[in-house]
């Protein structure tokens, strides 16, 4: 683990219950010595209870079954006697099955088998916190198929065959629903050849690609991740990705089946950038540094409207690219050329800046009604594809502050650039847009890139391994 020596947080029986909510007086906590007393401590535990499994290492035959139920109020609590220092090895996990709804996994490293720890269909309202995975063998390290859970602070690291960190599914058709995943941290995703099918992060699956999941993934740290071409897999339609960093991935994060996902306020340094395809996206605020690839409109095979099949690569229809910052990309804002490919339709690239590195723009592939305005090109190797008129060639005054990122600058031309439509009636384009990369709100007239000039506090910002995982600090 990248982090060794650091202390792992102690998170004590009397934390955890203050988490959950106050407990009434009966609640009990049922102690685990051994592994054969494991599946029956479950078993008997009824809403309020707490199983909480003593310091050790326990090898397992098979998985231990929950399907118990606990309330909003009174969740059944599955936990470490100390973070980290519960170890579950062997054959079987922790497997929350048909029927579990508001159960708290909380504090164990996971050595076993892949693809034993999940929250099956028919589960709701559970949350894995604060776990450490380290499992062994191909599969998924965490499976969910269920609806509303969490899954926050666990530590994802050293997978060496394929797989995923992160599996999420559903139910016949319908992708899972209602997620929140967030302060995660993924660690060491070691490449696995070439084969598809070793992604840090899979949301979802081409078959429930149209069903819509509203779910959020925010606050999660990628480093290091290299399982396949794919780091992060969005198959689902309104997933929002926010406040996410991807550092040192040579893993493109990619919306790679699916409609009306929002990608705002991310911060990509040293990484092959963002993927796009499907429809009616919205990227905007994201920060891309020394990146391969910032922002690549995908070159589409298919129109899933149309009927084409939901495996294809579905042709980017009504994708809004706007105020993103790119700095010293090798390649910035590009279409990858594709044998027969349809291009994007409608896609609209508007008030973002883009200051050194390779062209500007590099457009293989046909872009019918792309509406390209307000754009900052700096120092670039050149235009590219971006069109005249499209675009300033003035210096946007960016400046690293003690967060690490690049900034605008006290008296940047890119502060105030972008006024308020005029008129009653007047349509705004952005009026989905409401912060910018630092969480801070935007305010009319609009700055141009991924920051807004301003002293409000910042909610998001580069994350660090001591902000995420298993004893993080946020």
């Amino acid at each position: 683990m990248k982090r060794t020596g650091h202390a792992l947080r102690i998170v004590t029986c009397m934390m955890l219950l203050a988490m959950a909510g106050a407990q009434p007086t009966f609640a009990k906590t049922i102690v685990v010595k051994f592994i054969g007393g494991f599946q029956k401590a479950v078993n008997d535990a009824e809403a309020g209870d707490t199983v909480l499994v003593t310091n050790g290492m326990y090898t397992t035959g098979t998985d231990i079954l929950v399907t118990k139920a606990g309330t909003a109020d009174k969740p059944i609590i599955i936990m470490a006697q100390t973070a980290g220092q519960v170890e579950l090895t062997g054959l079987g996990g922790i497997s929350l099955a048909n029927g579990a709804r508001y159960v708290i996994v909380s504090g164990f490293k996971f050595t076993h088998s892949s693809s034993r720890a999940r929250s099956t269909a028919g589960t709701s309202f559970c949350r894995w916190t604060r776990n450490i995975f380290e499992n062994e063998g191909a599969g998924e390290d965490l499976t969910i198929a269920g609806s509303d859970h969490e899954i926050d602070h666990n530590t994802f690291l050293n997978k060496k065959s394929m797989g995923r960190y992160i599996a999420i599914r559903g139910e016949g058709k319908q992708i899972a629903e209602r997620l929140w995943i967030h302060h995660n941290y993924f660690y060491n995703f070691e490449f696995q050849g070439g084969a598809n099918g070793a992604e840090a992060l899979q949301f979802g699956l081409s078959g429930l690609s149209m069903s819509k999941s509203n779910s959020i993934v925010e606050y999660n740290l990628f480093e290091e991740c290299h399982g396949e071409n794919e780091l992060i897999s969005v198959k689902a339609s309104n997933v929002t990705l926010r406040y996410n960093t991807i550092r040192n991935c040579k893993a493109q994060f990619t919306l790679r089946h699916g409609n009306f996902c929002e990608v705002y306020g991310n911060y990509f340094h040293n990484t092959p950038g963002l993927r796009i395809f499907g429809d009616d996206h919205h990227v905007y605020s994201n920060y891309f540094e020394v990146c391969s690839t910032g922002i690549n409109i995908g070159n589409g095979d298919g129109e899933v409207a149309d009927g084409a099949a939901l495996t294809c690569h579905d042709r980017p229809d009504r994708v809004l690219i706007a105020f993103n910052t790119l700095s010293n990309c090798k390649s910035n804002i590009t279409m990858s050329a594709r044998d027969k490919g349809m291009g994007a339709t409608k896609i609209t690239v508007a008030h973002n800046i883009v200051k050194g590195g390779g062209p500007a723009a590099v457009i293989a592939g046909p872009y019918t009604g792309a509406v390209w305005m307000g754009n900052f090109i700096f120092n670039t190797e050149s235009k590219g594809d971006m069109p005249d008129a499209t675009f300033s060639t003035v210096d946007p005054k960016l400046g690293r502050g003690a967060s690490q990122a690049i900034h605008l600058l006290k008296g940047s031309p890119a502060i105030d650039a972008v006024p308020a439509p005029k008129g009653k009636k007047a349509e705004n384009p952005f009026s989905m847009i409401k912060v910018d990369m630092d969480g801070q709100p935007r305010k009319s007239p609009l700055d141009a890139g991924a920051d807004e000039f301003s002293t409000e506090p910042a909610k998001a910002g580069l994350l660090n391994p001591a902000d995420v995982g298993a004893d993080g600090k946020l």
